[in-house]
């Protein structure tokens, strides 16, 4: 048996990199039955005839995108068409905290926001600047902030990830001469992105030594594997303050004598940030609700 890397899922086959040969496989008929789907980025062994027989442990997953053992998530969203949406990123952010993979933040198509002085965009790239995040912001027409992204990508396994129409494909043809993905525009009737991207795959890069798992887009996200109890733990910057809470189990959200609150007014925590919290533990919460009087 031979040892690889899933760098292609498409329609129940998988391409397998064992970093001489790439081979087609299919998963063992077992996986279907004990409801296993192998993912782009694992670690597998499998029989040359091509049959997948064993996914060695993840240190990572994620649904959507479907992907595994990955260091850290490129979130890429354009700078103004289509407009970033707020609250995706956050629980983009949310999910990739949960998974212990590190975040990136990257606001494409930047060039746009030279027709204007002020941009959902700039304000977004100041906001999770002061939050602690790594923002870059790029542009595939006039180059800005490439370089900077390959650097981010060097030696790691990362995942490009976000909404349709932000320009990801873009962004791989530029960082990977060659690759040729094709790319689309915007639909003019919804100002929303195609999705040009229909599998997931994994493309290594040859100088940097790193591979880069380009996605499918999509609009919307649903978190898994969070509760309202967990939430926070996906938000490193209230941890100095909740030591200070009244309240062993506060949830930061009514409570009297919350640190983390405190720090809200204080300053000491983004208050957009804070406010990302709210509407996420809030929508949990419900659901949670919801799910207890069936």
């Amino acid at each position: 048996m031979e040892q690889g890397r899933i760098i292609r899922s498409l329609s129940g086959f998988y391409d397998v990199d064992d970093g001489q040969k790439i081979v087609r496989c299919r998963a063992k008929g077992s996986f279907r039955q004990k409801k296993i789907t192998p993912l782009v980025g694992d670690e597998v062994r499998f029989v040359p005839e091509g049959r997948i027989e064993e996914i060695l442990p993840r240190r990572n997953r994620l649904t959507r995108p479907p992907v595994a053992n990955v260091d850290q998530a490129v979130l890429v969203f354009a700078a103004i068409y289509p407009e970033p949406h707020p609250m995706l990123l956050e629980r983009f952010l949310v999910m990739v905290r949960t998974q212990g993979i590190r975040p990136v933040i990257c606001l494409n198509k930047w060039d746009q926001t030279r027709e204007t002085e002020e941009t959902l965009a700039t304000s977004l790239a100041e906001t999770y600047r002061r939050a602690g995040f790594d923002v870059l912001c790029t542009s595939t027409r006039t180059g800005e902030g490439i370089q900077e992204l390959k650097e981010r990508l060097s030696g790691r396994v990362s995942v490009l990830a976000g909404p349709s129409g932000v320009g990801k494909s873009s962004l791989l043809n530029a960082l990977i001469p060659g690759v040729r993905l094709e790319t689309g525009d915007l639909s003019e009737k919804i100002q929303r992105g195609k999705n040009t991207t229909r599998c997931a795959q994994l493309l290594r890069l040859e100088e940097e030594e790193g591979f880069v798992a380009d996605t499918p887009g999509f609009t919307s996200l649903r978190l898994e594997d969070v509760t309202s109890e967990t939430l926070s733990e996906a938000y490193p910057e209230f941890e100095p303050y909740k030591q200070t809470c009244y309240f062993p189990l506060c949830s930061h959200v009514s409570e009297p004598d919350c640190g983390v609150r405190r720090a809200v007014e204080a300053g000491q925590i983004v208050r957009e940030r804070y406010e990302g919290y709210l509407a996420l533990w809030r929508e949990l919460k419900a659901e949670e609700q919801q799910e207890t009087t069936k």
